[in-house]
């Protein structure tokens, strides 16, 4: 019986050190890991996205809009 006690926690710690160790990972290694989706998910939208803008940008814009006077609120 102590030995399978001893078994299950020699395991336990094996676990819990391969979570804290993968976390710390995460954590130290994030600003890399969050370029790196960022870059690979430009690359897969960025394809598609030249010939939509082609297509749905207007040739020309019309002059700057005034926001209303006053606060906005109805009378």
């Amino acid at each position: 019986m102590q030995k399978i006690v001893n078994i299950v926690a020699i395991s336990s710690g094996v676990v819990s050190l391969a979570v804290i160790g993968s976390g710390l990972f995460v954590y130290l290694q994030r600003d890399k890991l969050v370029d790196n989706i960022k870059s690979q998910v430009l690359k897969s939208v960025g394809g598609a996205l030249p010939s939509l803008v082609d297509m749905k940008m207007p040739k020309a814009t019309g002059p700057a809009m005034a926001p209303p006077a006053g606060l906005g609120i109805p009378r």
